[in-house]
C-alpha cells in the first residue's frame, strides 16, 4: 500500500524530526521542507537527511517550492514551528491540503489582530494597544492602563515577555526588548483556589481540528510562574474539577471558531478567572512539549493526531483516563543569571523513582538571558507521581537534589 505524502516545515518547534518520524510510521512519509536560514534547520539538517527525504528550500519562493519534484503529489502539509505557520498557510492554500486557511494562520501569530477578532465576535474585550517605539508607550497604556502586560506583536515561547507596574518600567523593558513591534495589554485577573494554591491560575487546551469539528484532546495544568512572567512547569492531568474543566473547553472552542480554526492543531492557553475562564493567545500549532506528557499520562500520540488533520482526517480524542501523572519540571534561573556555573545531581535525581529524564540544554559557561523565554531554560525533568501531591513532592524533590550555580549580573 503507498502511503500519503506529508510536507513538513522544519524549524525550531514542538515536535523533532525523530518524533514526527516516530508518529508518521505506517500513517504517511514525510518530506522535510528545510530553510537553511534556520539556525535550527543547519544544526540537524545531516541528521534529517539521513532520515528521510529532506528538501533544500532556502531562497525558494512559495511557487518555487510547491514545483519541486518532491513536493509535486503532497496529500497534506503542516509545521510544528511558530516561525513557519504563515508560510505553511500559504502553501496548503495553493495546493487545497487542510491546514490553517492564511487568514486564519495570521490571526493565530499576531497577537494584535487575535485581540480584534475575539473581542469582534464577542467571545472577550481585551484591552490591547500596539506599541513600536518608547515615545508611544504612555498613551498606549492610558488606553490599557497599569499594572499591564508587554509582549512582541509576533512571538512565542515567553521571549521578551513580562509584566510592567510602572511606566519607567514599561519604558525600560521596552528599550532592553530592542527593535520590532510589540503590544501591551491587560492584565487578566485570576483566582488561584480554581487549580489550587500550589498550581498556577492558568491552564493550556491542547485541540486538534478537522473539516471544523473541534476535539479537545488536553487540558494541561501549570506550575506557578516564575519573575516577570516566564512557565516553571507543567502536569497532566490538570487539578481542575469537571465544572472549572467544562468552562475551559467552552471558551476554548468559541475562540477556535472566531478565528476561523478549520483544520488543525492549537494550544490555547487560559487565564481561570474568578467569574470565567478568559483567552490569554490562542496558538495554532501543538504546544511546546506537551505531546511528552499526554503520552506518559494516557498514552495518546498529540503529534499523530496534528498529522491526521493535516490528511484531512479527524484525529479522535483519547479513550479512558490517565495511565499516571506525568509532569515536566523546567529548571528556570533566575532574572539575574547571565551565565551557568554548574550543574551537579542528575545522576543521584535520575535513581530516584519517579524521575524518568533530565534534559540539559546548557553548558557551564553558556549565556543565559531570561528575556529569551523558553529557550533560557538549562533543562527540563521529566517524570511521573501517582497524583498531583506525588508530583509537588518530586518537584522539590528535583529542585532539592540538583545543585545549580550561576553567574550572576553584576548589581548597578
Amino acid at each position: 500500500m503507498t502511503l500519503p505524502r506529508i510536507a513538513v516545515l522544519l524549524d525550531f518547534g514542538a515536535a523533532t524530526p525523530l518524533s514526527v518520524l516516530a508518529a508518521a510510521r505506517g500513517l504517511a512519509t514525510v518530506i522535510f521542507l528545510c530553510d537553511h536560514e534556520s539556525s535550527y534547520v543547519r544544526g540537524v539538517a545531516a541528521e534529517v537527511g539521513a532520515l528521510a527525504t529532506a528538501c533544500d528550500i532556502t531562497g525558494l519562493s512559495d511557487d518555487e517550492i510547491l514545483a519541486l519534484a518532491d513536493c509535486a503529489e503532497l496529500d497534506g502539509i503542516i509545521t510544528f514551528s511558530e516561525r513557519q505557520i504563515m508560510r505553511t498557510a500559504r502553501l496548503a492554500a495553493r495546493r487545497g491540503l487542510a491546514f490553517h486557511d492564511p487568514d486564519t494562520a495570521r490571526a493565530v501569530t499576531d497577537k494584535l489582530v487575535q485581540r480584534r477578532r475575539l473581542a469582534e465576535a464577542g467571545v472577550q474585550n481585551t484591552r490591547c494597544r500596539l506599541v513600536r517605539e518608547p515615545a508611544g508607550l504612555g498613551a498606549a497604556l492610558d488606553e490599557v492602563g497599569l499594572p499591564a502586560i508587554l509582549k512582541p506583536r509576533c512571538g512565542a515561547g515567553s521571549a521578551r515577555t513580562c509584566r510592567v507596574d510602572t511606566r519607567g518600567e514599561a519604558v525600560a523593558r521596552l528599550r532592553e526588548f530592542g527593535d520590532g513591534e510589540f503590544i501591551v495589554e491587560q492584565v487578566l485577573a485570576g483566582e488561584p483556589t480554581i487549580a489550587g494554591a500550589d498550581w498556577a491560575d492558568y491552564v493550556s487546551v491542547e485541540s486538534v481540528t478537522s473539516h471544523g469539528r473541534i476535539e479537545h484532546i488536553e487540558i494541561t495544568g501549570k506550575f506557578p510562574l516564575a519573575e516577570p512572567l516566564r512557565e516553571t512547569g507543567y502536569v497532566v492531568p490538570s487539578t481542575l474539577g469537571e465544572a472549572a474543566r467544562e468552562a475551559v473547553r467552552d471558551v476554548t472552542t468559541r475562540a477556535l471558531r472566531a478565528l476561523g480554526v478549520t483544520h488543525g492543531a492549537t494550544h490555547t492557553e487560559v487565564k481561570l478567572g474568578a467569574d470565567e475562564p478568559t483567552i490569554i493567545e490562542v496558538n495554532g500549532r501543538v504546544g511546546g512539549y506537551v505531546a511528552d506528557l499526554i503520552r506518559t499520562a494516557r498514552g495518546f500520540d498529540l503529534i499523530r493526531a496534528a498529522l491526521l488533520a493535516a490528511l484531512g482526517r479527524g484525529g479522535g480524542a483519547p479513550e479512558g483516563g490517565y495511565r499516571r501523572h506525568a509532569f515536566q519540571l523546567f529548571l528556570t534561573p533566575p532574572m539575574a543569571a547571565v551565565s551557568l556555573r554548574g550543574l551537579d545531581g542528575t545522576e543521584e535525581l535520575l535513581a530516584r523513582r519517579g524521575i524518568h529524564a533530565v534534559e540539559v540544554f546548557k553548558r557551564p559557561g553558556d549565556r543565559i538571558d531570561w528575556r529569551d523565554g523558553t529557550l533560557a531554560y538549562v533543562g527540563i525533568v521529566h517524570g511521573a507521581g501517582a497524583d498531583h501531591h506525588d508530583v509537588r513532592r518530586l518537584a522539590e524533590l528535583s529542585l532539592r537534589t540538583l545543585n545549580i550555580t550561576y553567574e550572576l549580573a553584576k548589581s548597578p
